[in-house]
């Protein structure tokens, strides 16, 4: 009878430090997935980020800026970009700022305050970059927009999406892009362009373009 405890404890005992050990290493591949998932994140942010500083940066649609007027605190602050292009601000009303550079934009927003404040310094900066967003649909892990990060391409954009679904024909992947008020289709060949054939089809994608895995 002692014998059999014995045995019984050392079973449970085995079984007990198998479960642990399992839950340990899920939980060391969940912490490596939320790690990679986090450098990710901070990598396109810190992308975002260097974006929004580029000189030649051209302000769009919902973008967030933040508009420094030296000494004047009640001129000072952030404004979203509306639909229409405009950005509306004290004193001057509605002032257009999609397709100016944010330099340009502050040059024209002094030029304006001039005829209010004497010598205005102003300075714009991009807080937040909305306008410059692809999309991925269809036979994806991760589907949705997708921050246009600098010369991103298909390949690129694709890779943020989490993979592919089993049903993926990613033979006929192709690319949906408005160009002259028209809607374009662009084919893409995934097999073709990570086995480095036809790279011109991996092109640098640009704002609105969308994605289709069908």
């Amino acid at each position: 009878m002692t014998m059999r405890n014995t045995m019984v404890v050392i079973l449970a005992t085995c079984l007990m430090a198998g479960g642990t050990q399992a839950r340990g290493e899920h939980q060391t591949e969940q912490n490596k997935k939320e790690e990679a998932n986090g450098a990710n994140t901070q990598a396109t942010a810190t992308a975002m980020r260097n974006s929004a500083q580029d000189p030649t940066y051209k302000i769009g649609p919902q973008d967030i800026l933040k508009i420094d007027v030296w000494k004047e605190e009640q001129l000072t602050r952030t404004v979203p970009v509306r639909p229409d292009g405009k950005i509306t601000l004290p004193l001057l009303n509605d002032v257009q700022a999609v397709g100016l550079a944010p330099m340009e934009l502050a040059s024209e927003i002094s030029e304006q305050l001039k005829k209010y404040i004497n010598n205005p310094q102003v300075t714009v900066s991009v807080t937040e970059i909305n306008s410059r967003r692809v999309y991925v649909t269809g036979e994806v892990m991760k589907g949705g927009a997708f921050a246009l990060l600098p010369h991103m391409t298909v390949l690129q954009a694709l890779s943020s999406s989490g993979g592919f679904t089993q049903f993926a024909r990613v033979k006929n992947i192709y690319v949906l892009r408005t160009e002259n008020g028209k809607q374009v289709k662009l084919s893409f060949n995934y097999k073709e362009a990570v086995s480095g054939r036809n790279p011109a089809q991996n092109i640098e994608l640009q704002p609105g373009d969308v994605i289709v895995v069908p």
